[in-house]
């Protein structure tokens, strides 16, 4: 009798999460699809489309999450109090009509579940797949964020400035305005290059996870930095050439370049950017590691 049961209680523990993740792909799946729909469509708020790299993020962070699942089933079962408020949270924003609210029920409601099933060790075990939940999830953010991106504007503005007069143009910067050849171009909040420096710095987030290097904080740092010096360096040839092509009047390509596919190719040229300084910094990594071996070699042998 006692083998039986030791038997059926693991079976009811995954009968209930799967019941769970079902529930929740019933209550989720509507919302997702339309999180996708309108980042690949282009249809959504444009505060919500700087959230598309959500679709690298969701489908890493199931990956993560499945591989932590025999560590998971391991930790013993535990019962928190805060958990139960976060699930009471997290229904009552499903249930808002805010949709922001709406939105942020989905890691509420995970966190909520993770902490009632397995207490504050099951959440540090699932911290980062939640978190690239919580960093992928459409909010207001860059709505927010905009009004403290005026330095950066201007910055940028300088820089396509002084590049496109190298080349012979004739041009006036006016804080984020640019006059090329009679025809002005703002650099406005959303041309300053925020949405590919969240999505530089996401997608570098998971490159550290998926390398290991997260718990290096050294690497965490470089790329980090690394991500986001690309990122705004990009968009600083990104909006010259958007310039460039707006004050000579060629039009189709401004287009390609701003809202067409041409777009699409550049961010992903900088993801491909971030991705080589990845392995740089593990090729680096190596290469101090190798010499300060020599080099405490030679020590050794000189005394």
């Amino acid at each position: 009798m006692q083998a039986s049961l030791k038997i059926l209680s693991p079976l009811k523990r995954y009968s209930m999460e799967s019941a769970i993740a079902v529930l929740l792909a019933v209550l989720y799946a509507p919302l997702v699809l339309y999180w996708v729909d309108g980042w690949l469509n282009k249809s959504i708020s444009i505060e919500h489309e700087y959230f598309s790299y959500a679709l690298i993020g969701f489908p890493y962070a199931i990956l993560a999450t499945w591989q932590l699942r025999q560590r998971w089933h391991q930790l013993p079962a535990r019962n928190n109090l805060f958990g139960l408020a976060l699930l009471i949270l997290g229904s009552i924003s499903y249930l808002s009509p805010l949709q922001n609210l709406i939105n942020l029920s989905l890691p509420i409601l995970l966190s909520s579940l993770v902490l009632t099933s397995k207490g504050w060790a099951g959440l540090r075990l699932m911290g980062f797949p939640l978190l690239l939940v919580v960093l992928a999830t459409p909010t207001d953010l860059p709505y927010l964020i905009a009004p403290y991106l005026m330095p950066l504007q201007r910055m940028i503005s300088t820089i396509v400035g002084f590049i496109l007069i190298q080349g012979g143009m004739t041009v006036t910067v006016d804080q984020i305005y640019i006059l090329v050849n009679e025809r002005i171009v703002e650099v406005a909040p959303y041309c300053a290059g925020l949405k590919m420096l969240m999505t530089s710095l996401y997608v570098a987030l998971i490159l550290l996870h998926w390398t290991g290097n997260l718990r290096s904080r050294t690497k965490t740092g470089m790329l980090l930095v690394g991500a986001a010096v690309i990122s705004v360096v990009g968009n600083i040839i990104r909006n010259t050439l958007l310039t460039f092509f707006h004050g000579t009047d060629q039009t189709s390509l401004f287009d390609w370049l701003h809202a067409g596919w041409g777009g699409d190719v550049f961010s992903a040229l900088l993801l491909l950017s971030v991705l080589m300084l990845s392995q740089g910094v593990d090729s680096a990594e190596n290469a101090l590691s190798i010499a300060s071996s020599r080099y405490g070699d030679n020590d050794s042998t000189i005394f």
